[in-house]
């Protein structure tokens, strides 16, 4: 007598936000993305693998905040989206965590190609191109090295010389000051700030003649 084969369910491909929704992890979808969650998941996750000094581990969130403020240094006129962005560049770490960058390259294409399609959904969601301009990119990827070298000399061991060899060098004069701060209080500045970008995104795409304050 045949035995009958019984089927084995697909693996669980998706994550429950404490906001209530479920992440397709294979398939993103805008809908299912909120800041909160972002900000909930980026403040505690830990750069350098928590390989860092201080009394709290130095986060995501807290390293984007910076990068975002670098990036106004940068480029003074730069339009609110691209500051946004910035603020976004590694919130699909929320989900998949934040990988040192030989870990990364060891994983290779498919890691990189998971990690594109979130940040596509992110972008979607909040009103960004799906695929940044070259200059942005170039930009906010000169501020995350520039953050990284004080990240580096600052809270995890490096010397100058070796944070220089692998992040390159900082321009003439310029110091960042890397905090070390609790959770809450990190997660509730990075949703603050990212709130504040949004009413100037909305204010830049207002028509001329209908800005805050106009009739």
């Amino acid at each position: 007598m045949a035995q009958r084969k019984t089927s084995t369910p697909p693996p669980r491909a998706w994550q429950r936000m404490l906001s209530g929704r479920r992440l397709d992890l294979l398939d993103p979808s805008p809908f299912d993305i909120e800041i909160e969650d972002i900000a909930q998941g980026l403040a505690r996750v830990a750069r350098w693998n928590g390989q860092t000094l201080g009394e709290h581990a130095f986060s995501v969130a807290e390293h984007s905040l910076i990068v975002e403020r670098l990036c106004g240094e940068l480029e003074p006129s730069w339009a609110a989206k691209w500051r946004m962005a910035a603020l976004l560049h590694d919130a699909p770490e929320y989900v998949i965590g934040d990988m040192i960058s030989p870990f990364k390259s060891a994983l290779g294409f498919d890691y990189q190609a998971f990690e594109a399609k979130l940040e596509r959904a992110v972008h979607t969601r909040f009103g960004l191109p799906a695929q940044l301009p070259r200059y942005v990119k170039t930009t906010i990827k000169k501020a995350d090295r520039l953050c990284a070298f004080f990240e580096a000399v600052q809270l995890a061991g490096f010397s100058v010389e070796d944070a220089r060899e692998f992040f390159g060098k900082p321009p003439l004069g310029l110091r960042v000051d890397i905090p070390v701060r609790s959770t809450a209080e990190v997660q509730g500045d990075y949703v603050a700030r990212f709130e504040a970008l949004l009413l100037a995104m909305d204010e830049e795409d207002r028509p001329a003649g209908r800005k805050a304050g106009r009739p």
